[in-house]
């Protein structure tokens, strides 16, 4: 039996090698390759990656939109494969709440700010709308366009209206597709700060899938996809210096799925040009990589290093510590960890997404963003 503190301790969304194959005139795109994600209850989180790297796949499934061909995603305990047509309604009627990039899909334009909100309390039969249009209007700073219909408004108040919309049936999560593509800097800032306002207020767990760059920094953790794989994630943090001021630091780490594969960072492999295939090395405390051929020999495996250190390309020792885990290696610089598993979890692997590992270096790569714009 399961019991309310194992509950609260559930993820709100829980894929586990999520797979999706799109078949067209014999061709097979396969979207999403053995995706793993965790997201925890409260959290608010960002998905980035290029175009066609699978994050709009990802969210139309979470948002019960589209089916995995393979693997599962749970969401606030709903798996989301094994839903018929009912559960699939209800679902999205009380579940997940949805904004999407165009402002005309969230609104209906003949309806005000309040009617808009209250469609979705009607539909589902609530009690005391009245109540829960104002308490989401004063919410989102948007009562003064109660009576206003969408195209009174400008595009953050429309977006801040929509969010209202998803909230009306107090979903556990929130899903948002670009919310801010069609906003101005400013705009977007506003919109963001309403997203996760709205986190910390209603504990609602919010997943935003965005090319803008500057949504990193509203959001303590940037998820990062890559060929259809979270290849890397960013944990944001403040600290206090010696000094006493306010710091803001970034850590990168590489993400290890359950089989022990994980990908390199683009600049990682571009800085050191590494190609087809990599050297690996297990030390003490972190695996090294290296360009093939470059800093060991058959006949000196261990290569020349300095005190108890590994040697890197060009014989940098500090660059190697600094290097990720890597093993088998494939062309878009996807590898998989070799040797112990313990021992590489000694190295200073932490818990990542869908019961995978975030693995990093014993120095992951830490970013100090004091003056500085975030470039994540």
């Amino acid at each position: 039996m399961t019991t309310t503190t194992e509950q609260a301790r559930e993820p709100d969304i829980l894929c586990h090698g999520l797979v999706r194959i799109f078949s067209t005139e014999g061709v097979e795109v396969q979207a999403l390759q053995g995706l793993d994600l965790r997201v925890e209850r409260g959290d608010v989180v960002a998905i980035v990656g290029a175009s066609g790297s699978g994050k709009s796949t990802l969210l139309s499934i979470l948002s019960g939109l589209d089916r995995p061909t393979g693997g599962s995603a749970v969401v606030a305990g709903t798996d989301i494969g094994a839903m018929s047509r009912a559960d699939r309604v209800r679902y999205q009627r009380h579940t997940v709440g949805f904004v999407w990039q165009q402002t005309s899909r969230n609104l209906l334009p003949y309806l005000t700010a309040a009617e808009n909100i209250a469609v979705p309390l009607v539909l589902s039969g609530a009690k005391a709308r009245t109540e829960r249009v104002e308490e989401l209007l004063g919410l989102l700073g948007i009562e003064h366009c109660r009576d206003r219909r969408p195209e009174q408004m400008s595009g953050g108040e429309q977006q801040r209206t929509a969010i209202a919309v998803a909230l009306a049936n107090s979903p556990r999560v929130l899903l948002a597709d670009e919310p801010t593509g069609e906003l101005d800097d400013a705009t977007s800032a506003e919109v963001l700060e309403a997203l996760r306002g709205a986190s910390e207020r209603l504990g609602v767990t919010v997943l935003i899938v965005t090319h803008d760059p500057t949504v990193s920094e509203h959001v303590r953790r940037t998820v990062q996809i890559r060929d259809g794989r979270t290849s890397t994630e960013v944990l944001r943090r403040t600290e206090r210096d010696d000094s006493g001021a306010e710091v803001h630091v970034a850590e990168e780490f590489a993400v290890l799925d359950r089989t022990g594969r994980l990908q390199l960072p683009e600049d990682f492999v571009s800085a050191l040009d590494l190609r087809e295939r990599v050297r690996l090395a297990l030390e003490t405390d972190h695996v090294g990589v290296w360009p093939d051929g470059a800093g060991r020999t058959a006949s000196d495996p261990a290569g020349a290093t300095g005190a108890g250190g590994s040697s890197g390309a060009g014989g940098d020792a500090e660059q190697a510590r600094t290097g990720r885990a890597a093993g088998d290696a494939e062309r878009a610089g996807t590898v998989g960890a070799t040797g112990d598993p313990d021992a590489l979890r000694s190295a200073g692997a932490t818990s990542a997404a869908g019961g995978s590992t975030a693995a990093s270096a014993a120095r992951p790569r830490r970013r100090d963003l004091r003056g500085e714009g975030n470039d994540d």
